[in-house]
């Protein structure tokens, strides 16, 4: 039987923490690494003392503009150097985060805005065409108690900010009547175990849960998966990941921050423009799901581009093929390559499988707990299973979520008295302590790096007219990992709606990557002896790539 524990009394969480907060981490880095190249994004250079001087400016600007501690701050926009000083600046003076997926449309974004309580959000005119402000506000959207808007970047051919939206100089600019002293105060008043972000993720239901997660679990979280992954000072690592996921923000932007490593943010993979950096800038660390990595052995042009530097490449997030692994060793030329697993409860980190494992081991195995917590595979009734045998993976330690907010039923669901966070996956544990995962509980894929759950796709599809009932379900796809596959069942009192009109009504109502790539038009769906529709069976039919119905897509 295997069980990865730590040493610690049942119930007792180990707790490696640093003495810090997010709120001082640019103060500790430019203590540490001064003149170093913090950030490198275009003809910008910063040094980490730069760094600090630019987010300590934005913290006073924060201020100025009536953020206290503890308030939520919502950032909307893709990577950029001005998505980082805000972030951290609003987090120095106090604030907690509260990053939006920039895929999300109006109605999205709105929800998350207003359940969070955000008064202040950072946002974008003109990315990828998309004016984040003018779509957001002209929706007439409920936003809550939503105070200030401050867009950080115009697009070209922008006019002023609408909708009484703030220009980011203008924003920086207010700052100035803050005294130094007491944006100071206000970054030592913040403690470990206030809350630094509250990063939202749907769950079974649909509905997005938000996360919450303190300023000391995440600071513990990050030192301990830097130094696992061998993340250290000199590194050049390009930011693909978007930073309002865990892995852009906290194995990015806070991981680079806690070893002294540039930081090069990067709005939008582009598989021609990412080999361009990552020439020009000697990339040596990159971190994507297998999408980006396929892309890259894959494009025809690589061949001319020297990527000698790179020696660190980290993926996840769906099943890999071990030619995969070996193609980046061999094509790309990273010598370490790890894998990992996590889930936004678990402050994005529950296994590191070590960049020195054979390829076998890297792409069947998500690897080994986090240092200092502890992981278990479980039956129904809580019994730890045997070595081999599937199961729940479950894990408790510092790095389990504070809790979901204004959610204590769906909080207590998902940690248990013993403070065991269940995290709705199937795996199995090897002799060694590696963790395989087998399957998954909950019904969520995984698009490009994306999660996507079928009960919103389900609930968005099911208000076509001509829709009686829909199932969605994951599918390997190999560029994209997984895609979405719906199963329709039509309305029998009017006409049959097509793969194309279903496509383009999803595209209105959901971000592009919880479109299904599929639709299959069914007479009915499979269902057991309760009326519970049977996905495994869907997940099977959509593997094989099935088409039940003419027409179907």
């Amino acid at each position: 039987m295997v069980e990865v524990e730590t040493d610690n009394p049942r119930g007792q969480r180990p707790d490696p923490r640093p003495a810090g907060t997010v709120a001082r981490l640019v103060d500790r880095a430019a203590d540490a690494f001064g003149a170093a190249e913090a950030l490198a994004d275009g003809e910008v250079r910063w040094s980490f003392t730069r760094l600090r001087d630019e987010v300590h400016a934005a913290a006073r600007a924060a201020v100025a503009h009536g953020v206290l501690p503890g308030e939520r701050v919502a950032v909307w926009a893709p990577n950029s150097r001005q998505w980082i000083v805000a972030a951290l600046g609003a987090v120095a003076a106090g604030a907690v985060l509260v990053p939006v997926n920039t895929r999300y449309k109006a109605a999205e974004a709105a929800d998350i805005i207003r359940r969070s309580g955000a008064r202040l959000l950072f946002t974008e005119r003109g990315f990828l065409g998309t004016d984040y402000v003018a779509m957001l506000h002209g929706s007439g959207a409920d936003l809550g108690g939503l105070r200030h808007t401050v867009v950080l970047r115009e697009g070209s051919g922008a006019t002023a900010p609408a909708y009484g939206a703030v220009a980011w100089d203008a924003y920086l600019a207010a700052g100035a009547a803050v005294p130094d002293a007491e944006r100071a105060a206000r970054a030592a008043a913040v403690r470990p175990e206030d809350l630094s972000d509250i990063l939202y993720t749907s769950g079974t239901t649909g509905r997005p849960k938000g996360v919450m997660t303190t300023h000391g679990q995440t600071l513990g979280v990050y030192e301990s998966w830097s130094r696992t992954v061998t993340l250290r000072p000199g590194d050049r690592y390009l930011l693909v990941n978007p930073f309002f996921h865990t892995m852009g923000y906290k194995a990015g932007v806070l991981a680079c921050l806690l070893r002294g490593v540039t930081m090069l943010p990067e709005p939008v993979f582009v598989t021609g423009r990412v080999l361009d950096r990552m020439a020009a800038e000697r990339v040596s660390v990159l971190l994507g799901p297998p999408t980006v990595f396929h892309g890259l052995v894959r494009h025809p042009e690589r061949g001319r581009y020297d990527l000698s530097a790179l020696r660190l490449a980290g993926t996840g997030a769906a099943m890999i093929p071990t030619t995969l692994i070996e193609e980046i060793r061999r094509e790309l030329g990273a010598t370490d390559v790890f894998t990992a697993y996590g889930l936004s409860e678990s402050t994005g980190v529950v296994s590191i499988c070590p960049a020195d494992a054979d390829a076998a081991t890297v792409a069947r195995t998500v690897g080994v707990a986090l240092p200092g917590t502890e992981l278990r595979i479980v039956g129904p009734d809580g019994r730890v299973l045997p070595t081999g045998e599937p199961g729940e993976v479950v894990t408790r330690g510092f790095h389990v979520m504070a809790g979901y907010l204004d959610d204590p039923e769906a909080t207590a669901r998902a940690v248990d008295a013993d403070g065991w966070l269940h995290t709705g996956d199937v795996g199995v544990l090897d002799a060694r302590g590696y963790l395989t995962l087998t399957d998954r509980l909950k019904d969520m894929y995984v698009v490009g790096g994306f999660n996507a759950y079928p009960a919103e796709v389900e609930q968005a599809l099911g208000a076509h007219p001509g829709i009686a009932e829909v199932a969605v379900v994951g599918a390997p796809d190999e560029r994209l990992g997984e895609v979405g596959v719906a199963f329709v069942v039509p309305d029998p009192a009017l006409p049959p709606p097509t793969p194309e009109a279903l496509t383009a009504w999803a595209r209105e109502r959901l971000a592009n990557f919880k479109v299904p790539r599929r639709f299959h038009l069914v007479p009915g769906l499979p269902r057991n002896a309760s009326g519970k529709v049977l996905k495994t069976e869907l997940r099977r039919a959509a593997r094989d790539g099935l088409r039940d119905e003419p027409g179907s897509g």
